[in-house]
């Protein structure tokens, strides 16, 4: 049986891709980097374990140990874990860091896959099992956009997509065409908050692919968790990049976007 490895974080792709993966006759290694891995993905996976994401020494034996050739990371990992302090850093990722330019999402993870490829493991694309997940373009939800909602996706993917070059992060709210808030370190649902607060609500989210999207990292993701941020906040509208995002849960994310009046397009 083939192998594969899988680096997890918080949220449901990484037990979507180990029961995919499965269903293909793989036999799916999973390591679980953060604290908050959905509990299902043990049971999913045919090994699991627990490694913290700094402790990469050990993330690299364990992986070779089970015959590990081809990895994929897939889940919440949020860059602020590196800043905090929460997460230990062994002397493998302190000298892998030290050695970077600078601490941007994709040069630390171009900086972990060729650690990972000089010990034989390959990154795998993060869409390649679970690419069905992808929706493509149209309206979602049974609401659909208004006039103005539509002017402020438009905007919104644009100025998403320029943050995106500058590697900044993946999402902006905005409103009436302005921007309220852009992600950077603390994530998605913090970045929703705080631009729906400045919006007073009714604002549009929109989340884009970089540019030059690598599909081994990052890959931008929007699912449950979204929609309760954007509930929370007030927020009226999201839209997504067509072909390029993974709308996780689909179910339970469109109920409950239908249940809050939220619209939801993929553009």
């Amino acid at each position: 049986m083939k192998v594969i490895g899988l680096l997890a974080g918080v949220g449901r792709l990484p037990v979507d891709f180990a029961r995919a993966a499965s269903g293909m006759g793989f036999a799916v290694i999973a390591i679980g980097v953060v604290p908050g891995v959905d509990p299902e993905l043990a049971q999913a996976a045919s090994r699991y374990y627990s490694i913290n994401a700094g402790e990469l020494g050990r993330v690299v034996a364990a992986l070779k140990q089970e015959g590990v050739q081809e990895v994929t990371m897939l889940g919440k990992v949020t860059k602020e874990l590196l800043f905090s302090g929460a997460v230990a850093l062994d002397d493998r990722m302190k000298r892998l860091l030290a050695g970077l330019n600078d601490q941007n999402d994709d040069t630390i993870l171009l900086a972990l896959a060729k650690e990972l490829a000089g010990e034989g493991i390959g990154v795998l694309d993060q869409t390649a099992l679970i690419r069905s997940q992808m929706p493509g373009a149209g309206v979602l939800t049974r609401r659909q956009p208004t006039e103005a909602e539509r002017a402020d996706m438009e905007y919104g993917l644009e100025m998403a997509r320029q943050i995106g070059g500058l590697d900044i992060g993946q999402t902006v709210v905005v409103k009436n065409r302005a921007v309220m808030a852009v992600e950077a370190i603390e994530g998605t649902d913090a970045c929703i908050l705080r631009g729906s607060a400045l919006g007073r609500g009714g604002v549009t989210v929109a989340k884009t692919a970089k540019p030059n999207q690598d599909a081994r990292f990052d890959v931008p993701a929007v699912g449950p968790d979204t929609i309760r941020a954007m509930i929370e906040g007030g927020a009226a509208a999201l839209v997504i990049e067509a072909g390029k995002t993974l709308l996780v849960d689909r179910r339970t994310t469109l109920q409950l976007a239908e249940e809050n009046g939220i619209t939801i397009v993929a553009m």
